[in-house]
């Protein structure tokens, strides 16, 4: 009796720990490259797709996203986003220092990391860093297929004026049905994140994918046109929650891991 009492916890503690595992919220890096020419543009991809990416996936780091903008001018600068995700915020300190540990990472890094300071491989580098929703605790690597030119990665920011009303709209995607409505529409959304630190606060981040322009603005009316959408905006309880909504349009790099 007392072996089968015994076994029967160890069977509801592996239970217990692997739901555990499979519901840890993970947490991401985005990392913005801000660069003024061509020139600094080939050395960072150079650096990211020989040198960086390959590293992350010896440290077991997978699923880099790395986006370019659709569009280059005044709004939307020559820059390249990197998203990488970690299963814990120690991730991002013990990254660094693995790395430079990595014989072959470091040469291979060399020419981008000791750049002369009058020719630096980009302006400036901008980090933000964000836990995952409670509703989708994993990444999920965009499954879509063609041309990436073709692609639309489409991040969102949506900035609230005070603490109470940002947490009061990450509320509405998680307890509120947000997200689910977006699953059920084939969003194919990548990550939802609470920014932890940024430039922005307070505000969260989303990043939803399409197969093309066409593809997204159908999407986005079917969205608009949801009952379940049109129900939950108007609930009193989720009134005044976004003061602010920034869109960006990206496409993966060919060396982005999706």
């Amino acid at each position: 009796m007392y072996k089968t009492a015994y076994i029967s916890v160890l069977l509801l503690l592996f239970t217990i720990n692997t739901y555990s595992q499979a519901n840890q919220r993970e947490y991401y890096q985005l990392k913005t490259y801000l660069l003024d020419t061509e020139e600094q543009e080939k050395s960072t991809d150079d650096y990211l797709s020989k040198a960086l990416l390959p590293a992350l996936k010896k440290l077991n780091i997978k699923n880099v996203g790395v986006f370019k903008p659709r569009t280059i001018d005044s709004l939307h600068p020559r820059s390249i986003k990197v998203l990488i995700p970690m299963k814990a915020i120690d991730d991002m300190d013990t990254m660094g220092t693995k790395l430079q540990k990595d014989k072959v990472y470091m040469a291979t890094a060399k020419d981008f990391l000791d750049a002369p300071y009058n020719n630096p491989p980009y302006s400036r580098v901008e980090s933000v860093i964000l836990k995952a929703f409670v509703e989708m605790p994993k990444m999920k690597p965009s499954p879509l297929g063609g041309p990436r030119k073709d692609r639309i990665y489409e991040l969102r920011s949506y900035e609230s004026a005070t603490e109470a009303k940002y947490i009061n709209k990450v509320a509405m995607f998680n307890k509120g049905g947000e997200v689910s409505l977006f699953d059920s529409l084939g969003f194919n959304a990548v990550f939802y994140g609470e920014v932890l630190s940024g430039a922005t606060m307070p505000n969260l981040m989303y990043m939803t994918t399409f197969e093309n322009q066409a593809s997204r603005d159908a999407h986005w009316k079917s969205f608009s046109d949801s009952p379940v959408w049109n129900k939950l905006k108007s609930d009193p309880n989720y009134q005044n929650n976004v003061s602010k909504n920034v869109t960006r349009f990206f496409y993966p790099t060919e060396y982005s891991d999706y």
